[in-house]
C-alpha cells in the first residue's frame, strides 16, 4: 500500500488498522474501487511548532497537528486531542475514521482531526489558554466554518473550543461561532452536545439489542473508560434498567455483580479524578475485565484496546464501540467467528459529530433548537443509520463494520468520481 509511506509504525498502529479496514471493503465497491487511493491518502497534513511561555518564565515547545483526510463531501470535521501520546500517525487515522463516520451517517462533512502532544493536566489554566491560542493561530489558515470545523476530543472541552473560536474570530476580524463546535451554549453551542456521543452509543446499542432479541432492561453491561462517553453511556443504560456490573478506567477496574451505583460513581469520579477507591464495588485486575460475566461491552477509552487475546476471552453477546478504533482487525475476526455482534465506532459513537452538525447549522442560522428537539433528531438519524447498515450486512452476509464501510466508501468515492480531478 503506497499510503504506508506516510508512516513506519508498528503493525497494530491506528493508521494500519484503518488501512486494513479499507482493504476489506474494496471488493464490494465495484467500479468505484478505481478511486480507492483517495481513501489511503490524507488530503492535507499540517505539523506545527507551538512555543509556549510557561508561568515561570521558561519557554517550552510542543508539537501540534491538523490532518484533513478527505473533503469530497464537505468541509472537514473532527476533534482536537490534547494527550502526551498524540502522534501524526494517530491523528491521520482519527481523521480517516471521521471521513468514514460522516459518510456513514450521511452528514455533509469530510474527515479531519487535530491534536497536540501534551499532558493538559500539567499546565495551568493560563498556560493551557496560551497553548490553545497559539495552536489555533498556527492552523488558522486551514480551518474555518466552510473549510474545517474542529471540536472537543480527549483532553479538550468547551472552554478550549471557546478560546479557539475567539482566537480565529480575532484573526479574521469578525465573531465566527461556526468555526468550531462543542462550544459553551452561551457562545453558540448546542444543547444536548455534552451527552451526544454517549447517547448515540445508547441509541444504537438498544436498536441492535432489539434486533438480536436482547432485553436491555435485563442485561449486564461493562464499560471501559469512564470519561464523557463511557459515563454517559453507563448512565443511560442504567436508567433503562440494565445493570452496569463492570467499569474500567486508567486507574482501576471495578466489578459488582448486583450492579454499580452509576450516579454515585460519577460523583466519585468528579471529586477524585478517577474511579480508584470507589467503595461501592470490588477492585479486580485490569486483565480480569475481559473475562467477567456481562452481556454488553462498551469500549469507550482509546484505540487498540480489544486485542485478539481479549476478544478470545469475552463472553458477552454484543460490543458497542464508544471509542474510535478500539478493536484490532484480528480481534474483529475472532468476534465474528464467536458470534459476538459488534456495533462499529463509525456508527455507534457518531452522536457527537451529529449534534456538532446540528450546532454548525444553528450557528449559521442563529436560530437554536430545544434539547428535546435535538435529541429527537439525533435518535432518528442514529437509528436510521444503524438500520441501513444492518440491512446491508444482512443482504451481503458481512459484518456490520464492513457494511458501514461499504456504505460510507460508496458515498465518498461517488463524490470523488463526480467531482473529478482538478486541474
Amino acid at each position: 500500500m503506497s499510503a504506508l509511506s506516510y508512516v513506519t509504525g508498528a503493525p497494530h498502529s491506528a493508521w494500519q488498522t484503518y488501512l486494513t479496514q479499507v482493504e476489506r471493503v474494496l471488493p464490494l465497491l465495484g467500479d468505484l474501487s478505481r478511486w480507492a487511493d483517495t481513501l489511503r491518502h490524507p488530503k492535507r497534513a499540517l505539523i506545527v511548532d507551538i512555543p509556549l511561555e510557561m508561568d515561570d518564565g521558561s519557554v517550552r515547545h510542543f508539537e501540534g497537528y491538523r490532518v484533513q483526510h478527505n473533503l469530497s463531501r464537505g468541509p472537514g470535521k473532527g476533534g482536537v486531542r490534547y494527550h502526551p501520546d498524540v502522534t501524526l500517525e494517530e491523528v491521520m487515522a482519527l481523521s480517516a475514521w471521521m471521513t468514514i463516520k460522516c459518510a456513514a451517517l450521511n452528514l455533509p462533512f469530510g474527515g479531519a482531526k487535530g491534536g497536540i502532544r501534551v499532558d493538559p493536566s500539567s499546565l495551568s489554566v493560563k498556560e493551557l489558554e496560551r497553548l490553545t491560542r497559539r495552536y489555533t493561530s498556527e492552523i488558522g489558515s486551514v480551518i474555518g466554518p466552510q473549510q474545517d470545523i474542529p471540536a472537543p476530543d480527549v483532553g479538550t472541552n468547551a472552554q478550549v473550543m471557546a478560546w479557539m473560536m475567539d482566537t480565529w474570530s480575532m484573526n479574521v476580524g469578525a465573531t465566527t461561532t461556526g468555526v468550531v463546535t462543542g462550544k459553551p451554549v452561551h457562545l453558540g453551542g448546542s444543547l444536548g452536545r455534552v451527552k451526544a456521543t454517549g447517547r448515540g452509543v445508547f441509541v444504537t446499542g438498544c436498536r441492535a439489542a432489539d434486533k438480536l432479541g436482547i432485553d436491555v432492561a435485563q442485561s449486564r453491561v461493562a464499560v471501559q473508560g469512564f470519561g464523557n462517553v463511557g459515563s454517559v453511556s453507563a448512565e443511560l443504560f442504567n436508567e433503562k434498567g440494565a445493570r452496569v456490573v463492570a467499569v474500567q478506567d486508567h486507574s482501576a477496574t471495578l466489578y459488582q455483580a448486583a450492579g454499580i451505583d452509576i450516579p454515585a460513581l460519577q460523583r466519585w469520579q468528579q471529586q477524585h479524578g478517577s474511579i480508584q477507591g470507589f467503595p461501592g464495588a470490588d477492585s479486580v485486575t485490569d486483565e480480569a475485565f475481559w473475562s467477567l460475566d456481562y452481556d454488553i461491552l462498551i469500549p469507550a477509552a482509546l484505540e487498540g484496546q480489544i486485542t485478539a487475546a481479549c476478544a478470545a476471552q469475552l463472553t458477552c453477546r454484543m460490543v458497542i464501540e464508544g471509542a474510535n478504533g478500539p478493536t484490532l482487525p484480528e480481534a474483529d475476526d475472532i468476534l465474528q467467528r464467536r458470534g459476538i455482534m459488534l456495533i462499529p465506532d463509525v456508527i455507534a459513537n457518531a452522536g457527537g459529530v451529529t449534534v456538532s452538525y446540528f450546532e454548525w447549522v444553528q450557528d449559521f442560522s442563529s436560530f437554536f433548537w430545544r434539547e428535546e428537539e435535538i435529541n429527537q433528531r439525533l435518535d432518528g438519524i442514529m437509528s436510521d443509520a444503524l438500520d441501513a447498515v444492518w440491512q446491508k450486512a444482512q443482504q451481503l452476509a458481512i459484518t456490520l463494520r464492513t457494511a458501514a464501510y461499504a456504505l460510507a466508501c460508496e458515498r465518498i468515492l461517488l463524490a470523488r468520481k463526480d467531482r473529478g480531478l482538478y486541474p
